[in-house]
């Protein structure tokens, strides 16, 4: 039985992976978001996107500035997103809605001009993501001790995504975006959310 600490009962009588018992906003995004099957372009590559900024920092933080990274970096569309030059980062660089950092910030203008490439090739993110999809459905975590950090996939994956020339897309990040696009379903055994996302 998975112990207390990792699932738990909220006040509306459902259980859910502890990290997304509270605040709301994470309750919201466990409930409604993570791990649910995406396949849309420009939202797999805004996840990409905030799964670099997040290095380093809680989810949380990239959760609360959202909004404000959506509105910089205009809804993530890659094609603008490429278009962006030095006087934009500068701008961006003093915009206290995002998380500051230049490297992250020039990744991610990087990564949009990479991903036209890969699409003038005719290859997508998608088939990145999705390609390395396991092939059988994977034992349900028990535990948070069961969910790994980086698996042989997110290793490939990342590999890929870095002889594109992509940044910010280590085995961990490529990881946490796979879990976070549904690629993995790693809620927890016994969490309402992932009966939802494994019947989808």
């Amino acid at each position: 039985m998975t112990p207390p600490d990792d699932l738990v009962i909220g006040d509306d009588g459902l259980a859910r992976c502890r990290w997304g018992a509270s605040p709301p906003i994470y309750l919201d995004y466990h409930d409604r978001e993570w791990g649910q099957p995406v396949t849309d372009e420009v939202t797999l590559f805004e996840k990409v996107c905030l799964e670099g900024f997040q290095a380093g920092l809680s989810w949380l933080t990239i959760l609360r500035k959202r909004p404000e990274f959506r509105s910089a970096f205009h809804e993530f569309d890659p094609d603008r997103v490429a278009k962006m030059g030095p006087e934009q980062v500068d701008e961006l660089l003093q915009n206290p809605g995002i998380v500051r950092h230049r490297g992250k910030i020039e990744a991610t203008i990087n990564n949009a001009q990479r991903l036209r490439e890969l699409h003038e090739n005719g290859v997508t993110l998608r088939q990145l993501f999705w390609g390395v999809a396991e092939q059988t459905s994977p034992i349900a975590p028990r535990t948070f001790a069961d969910v790994p950090s980086i698996t042989p996939e997110s290793i490939a994956l990342s590999k890929q995504l870095k002889e594109s020339g992509f940044k910010f897309v280590g085995p961990t990040t490529c990881y946490a975006a796979m879990q976070a696009m549904g690629v993995v379903n790693d809620h927890l055994l016994g969490c309402h959310a992932r009966a939802a996302v494994h019947n989808k």
